[in-house]
């Protein structure tokens, strides 16, 4: 039996507005810096070979990924090594870095006491401190991620310091007229007030670990297959493989990338519906 049921009209898909827009907005951003980096590199290529200089003064951009791809299993072991220390020299400043601040803040008798040392230890170079930590740690992983965390420690402390006592003074009074205690005090208004200061020091210092960790593993780091970039770095120095040691610093420049764009989605994740920092604009 034949029924005269209407079809139902298929609507074309509607393309949404706001899509368009973050596509839009997207290649703005991408695309310039793109297209930027392969004139640079195309650039680079040709002028090199074009003045015949040879790969240990002024390497092509071909050689450095030829050299990586030799190098393969030797850059990815140095690499994973690196991201190992630097993570967790970068974790011990967030964790000290916010637990002093949070100390200091509570009490003007500990700030007063402490901040100028940690100033002082900010303003000592690293490299002066390195074979100190080395003497009493032994070279290996450990030196290197007190190394590490030492470099990226200051930063954490610092911001968060700031933020704690940037909190509003007419909050604060009015959490007060209320009785709250100075826990609640603290992370009810106080921490949540300074979390847009703490990121600013967290991205800072995840960018100073990986360069701590590497200067450690100059000075500290171990041979074999458990050496880090800073390390490989050296090796490569002595044996005059410059294409190597293009790879191997472009490597740890995109471990420091890396590292920052995860600290700022973290960033977006905490601070998108809330902080004009990271609320997105119209």
């Amino acid at each position: 039996m034949v029924t005269n049921r209407p079809i139902p009209l298929e609507h074309p898909k509607k393309t949404s507005k706001w899509s368009t827009v973050v596509k839009e907005k997207t290649i703005k951003q991408v695309l310039p810096p793109i297209v930027a980096l392969v004139i640079v590199v195309g650039l680079w290529e040709l002028i090199v070979l074009l003045a015949g200089t040879p790969p240990y003064i002024m390497p092509k951009p071909s050689d450095i990924v030829q050299a990586a791809i030799t190098n393969w299993s030797n850059l990815s072991s140095a690499l994973m090594t690196t991201i190992v220390s630097s993570v967790t020299g970068f974790l011990l400043s967030v964790i000290i870095g916010i637990g002093l601040a949070v100390m200091m803040a509570s009490s003007e008798w500990v700030e007063r006491s402490f901040y100028p040392y940690a100033v002082i230890l900010q303003t000592i170079p690293v490299v002066a401190v390195a074979p100190i930590i080395v003497i009493w740690l032994g070279s290996g992983m450990s030196a290197i991620v007190v190394i590490a965390f030492l470099i990226g420690f200051f930063p954490m402390l610092s911001n968060t310091l700031i933020g704690l006592n940037a909190t509003d003074r007419n909050m604060q009074d009015l959490f007060t007229l209320y009785h709250a205690s100075k826990w609640q005090l603290m992370w009810k208004l106080r921490f949540p007030a300074a979390l847009p200061f703490v990121i600013a020091g967290m991205k800072i210092s995840c960018t100073l670990a990986v360069v701590g960790a590497i200067v450690g593993e100059y000075i500290a780091g171990v041979g074999g297959g458990a050496g880090g970039l800073g390390y490989s770095i050296t090796v490569a120095a002595s044996r005059i493989q410059t294409p190597y040691l293009f790879a191997l610093g472009l490597s740890a420049a995109m471990l420091g990338i890396v590292f920052f764009l995860v600290v700022n989605a973290l960033s977006k994740k905490l601070l998108g519906s809330w902080h004009d920092s990271e609320m997105k604009k119209e």
